[in-house]
């Protein structure tokens, strides 16, 4: 026994030693030669002509040829993998796809993952002529507090910034409401600003003072290793108790979805984050409008502002319960092929290509239909339908499956859709099956989407997602106060109704 575990030593220092070579060896810093970000580069133009099927929905051929070059032209010098990044999101937000985007490898993610990079430090909230904080990182910043308008950084007003930036952000169409919203999302605008315009250790800005008076200060480069280092120690004393498996759970799902009643206001407030499986959204649908059914309630606010999509069966569902007739998700649905040559670079791309076999036949216009979604139209649910009054809050954020859902009902007597244009698009979307191709030499990836989805042909084709019945549009007052301004005019819609019914 002893000779075993004596043996076995070597062998365990092998395996530790390999272990810490595994993490030490990635290099965020690695340069790749322009010969091979080339090899990428002309794989990745490859694989979206050849898979694609709405490159040229919303950009036509010959400018699409002309944004590949350009993109091509700029790989004249060994680059890393975001500079890399940096160039690919360039061209791919021409394609105007918002389900179309570039990834890091898995390692590069891993890595900031863990990494404490230094970040600018202002949150921002834009809109069209306009930016303000929404949070600072350097908290002992008495000057640039929530609320304060910002007029330019280094010389840069709001709108040098989104000419700019814009260029490497994907949307549906020509929407611009979902890249506003994404600028003001987390650490998206230090990110992008670091990438194409560059850091210093320090930044100028030039802001508006309580007095509306423009003023001018320079703020430091935003550190998390020193801040938390500055932090003090917590007090030695006894550790809060974990939740147990059970806590934690039920407080994700209230997270993700949960329905709350104001009695007094006869008003139930649906918040919906996401339309992914593994939510138990089926379920939770049909208890909410059980529970809506049994309290006799009039008015409900669906909050759809953060929702990013998911399954369409999960929207379509919830459709069901508010729709007064038959609907369909999709007149047209297809792909412009099933598999390729390129199928190896493509992620479960056998899984992939049985799937497209079993679901999608060729039709006479050469494209790969989706018939049973093509053929089905959904009748409302006759079990707890919702006949009250319906308000959707919907914004930048409102994507995908929740568009078809948004759009389906925008029209309807009893539904109101309040807030912003949502980021994804009404006419249609390029999804369904979204597969990543994972590019071999840098192993950056990016999103094709395979079927091409067109809602209703009787909309118009204009590029903009399902605009708002009711405008709710943020402020500055709404931003320095916190204020939730969408959810307050879904209020303020419901007691004047009930107003004038008395």
């Amino acid at each position: 026994m002893k000779k075993l575990l004596y043996l076995s030593y070597p062998v365990l220092s092998l395996l530790c030693f390999s272990c810490r070579v595994s993490r030490q060896a990635f290099n965020p810093d690695k340069k790749y030669s322009p010969a091979e970000v080339r090899k990428d580069y002309q794989l990745f133009r490859h694989i979206l002509e050849d898979l694609h099927p709405s490159l040229y929905w919303y950009t036509s051929r010959d400018s699409m040829n002309y944004f590949f070059d350009k993109g091509y032209a700029e790989l004249n010098d060994s680059m890393t993998e975001p500079q890399f990044r940096t160039v690919l999101s360039y061209v791919i937000s021409k394609v105007r796809c918002g389900h179309t985007s570039i990834r890091y490898s898995r390692d590069y993610g891993k890595y900031l993952d863990t990494a404490k990079l230094a970040q600018f430090p202002l949150i921002l909230k834009f809109w069209k002529d306009t930016m303000v904080v929404a949070a600072n990182l350097n908290r002992k910043d008495s000057i640039l507090k929530r609320g304060t308008v910002i007029q330019s950084i280094d010389g840069r007003t709001i709108q040098q910034l989104k000419d700019t930036l814009f260029n490497y952000f994907v949307t549906d169409g020509y929407n611009l409401t979902g890249k506003y919203q994404y600028l003001s999302t987390g650490l998206n605008f230090s990110y992008w600003y670091k990438n194409i315009i560059g850091f210093g250790n320090e930044f100028t800005i030039d802001y508006l003072d309580s007095n509306r008076m423009l003023k001018e200060t320079r703020i430091p480069l935003y550190d998390p290793k020193a801040d938390t280092m500055r932090r003090s120690r917590p007090m030695p004393g006894r550790p809060a108790p974990e939740p147990g498996r059970r806590t934690r759970k039920k407080r994700e799902a209230f997270l993700t979805r949960n329905l709350q009643i104001d009695s007094a206001a006869n008003t139930a407030f649906m918040t919906l984050n996401t339309f992914e499986n593994g939510n138990h959204l089926v379920r939770f649908f049909h208890r909410s409008f059980r529970t809506l059914d049994e309290l006799h309630i009039s008015n409900l606010v669906i909050d759809v502002r953060t929702n990013g999509g998911g399954d369409a069966t999960n929207s379509t569902l919830l459709t069901r319960y508010i729709i007064d007739k038959k609907f369909k998700v999709a007149d047209s649905l297809y792909a412009i092929r099933r598999h390729s040559r390129y199928d190896k670079y493509i992620g479960k791309g056998l899984l992939y290509r049985f799937l497209m076999t079993v679901v999608s036949s060729k039709r006479a216009d050469g494209k790969y239909h989706f018939g049973y979604f093509e053929r089905r139209r959904y009748s409302p649910v006759q079990k707890h339908h919702f006949e009250g009054q319906v308000y959707i809050l919907t914004g930048g954020n409102s994507f995908s499956a929740t568009c078809l859902f948004a759009g389906a009902l925008k029209g309807q007597k009893n539904v109101t859709l309040v807030g912003e244009e949502t980021g994804g698009g009404y006419y249609g979307n390029t999804a369904w099956m979204i597969p990543d191709v994972t590019l071999p030499v840098t192993r950056v990836r990016f999103r094709l989407p395979r079927y091409h989805l067109v809602v209703d042909r009787t909309r118009e084709k204009n590029g903009l997602g399902v605009l708002p019945d009711v405008a709710a549009l943020p402020s500055v007052e709404a931003i320095r106060k916190g204020l939730d301004f969408k959810t307050a005019k879904a209020k303020e819609l419901i007691r004047l109704r009930a107003t004038v019914k008395k």
